[in-house]
């Protein structure tokens, strides 16, 4: 893990073994990401990105497994898709004034054969303690792939008493407490956005264990239209899962036939986007 820091923001440990995810994310002293409070979905890339702060799916693939398109030999895309355990080179990394800034190239090998190539951009501005994340994915290869993304951002929920908070427009009422739905967890799937607006914000908190702060996530809508919320306390999990997604939450198969998989052709890019701080 490589330390990222400047000015108000959060100290982050980016991963160069797995396309430069947040490992931990240390904020006013405490590591916010869950560790090994997560659950165990038997692929050991997955087992270890989830223990960190963010970690990005796709780009051919989302969600749990599913049948590769065109193959009869029963072959299934990856648990969350390819990116992970994909090592970034490091293109750049340095202090600008007072901020951070750092880019990198990740070269992915897809689960169909294909390719891409990540291009990652990493800021930390000093003065507010906001980070930004700007990614663009081409596919590289010779065939087209699922214009899928989404990126998990992970905190232990054993930080969270019952004054921490969910809050955001897409949310009904305008938001609820952390822990929505049956125990001992639950996932749900909502558009982000209304039309015509260029970024959605989810916030969290107030967090006690982190001096009353709150976490402020804007995402991209364009590329991620909708948002993920999920959280696991079954024990050994004790996880709470922020996740701006490309689409809703359905069955690879009903997406393809309602024509919202759309494709990524040889050459094509796709940019995504976020922003976060703790406020």
């Amino acid at each position: 893990m490589k330390a990222f820091s400047t000015g108000k923001g959060p100290k982050l440990f980016l991963d160069p073994t797995s396309v430069l995810d947040i490992g931990s994310c240390i904020v006013n002293g405490v590591d916010v990401a869950p560790g090994r409070a997560i659950p165990d979905d038997g692929d050991p890339r997955i087992d270890h990105s989830l223990e960190g702060f963010l970690f990005t799916c796709g780009p051919d693939h989302i969600r749990h497994p599913d049948l590769i398109d065109g193959r009869t030999d029963g072959r299934k895309y990856p648990l969350h898709g390819s990116f992970s355990a994909h090592p970034a080179e490091i293109l750049f990394w340095d202090a600008q004034g007072d901020d951070a800034e750092c880019h990198a190239k990740v070269s992915v090998t897809l689960a169909d054969g294909g390719s891409a190539t990540l291009e990652r951009h990493w800021r930390i501005d000093g003065q507010t303690g906001e980070v930004s994340l700007k990614d663009r994915v081409t596919n590289t290869g010779a065939t087209p792939f699922a214009r899928v993304h989404m990126y998990h951002m992970n905190l232990g929920a054993w930080l969270f008493d019952d004054g921490v908070r969910l809050g955001g427009k897409m949310f009904e009422g305008g938001g609820f407490p952390w822990n929505f739905g049956e125990e001992p967890g639950s996932v749900f799937c909502v558009p982000a956005a209304e039309e015509g607006e260029e970024w959605a914000e989810v916030s969290l908190g107030p967090i006690a264990a982190l001096d009353g702060r709150t976490l402020h996530v804007k995402f991209r809508t364009d590329t991620l239209p909708h948002l993920q919320m999920w959280r696991n306390q079954k024990a050994p999990a004790h996880v709470l899962g922020i996740e701006p997604v490309s689409h809703r939450l359905a069955e690879r198969s009903e997406l393809a036939a309602s024509g919202e998989l759309d494709m990524v052709q040889p050459g094509e890019s796709t940019d995504y986007a976020l922003r976060f701080a703790f406020v």
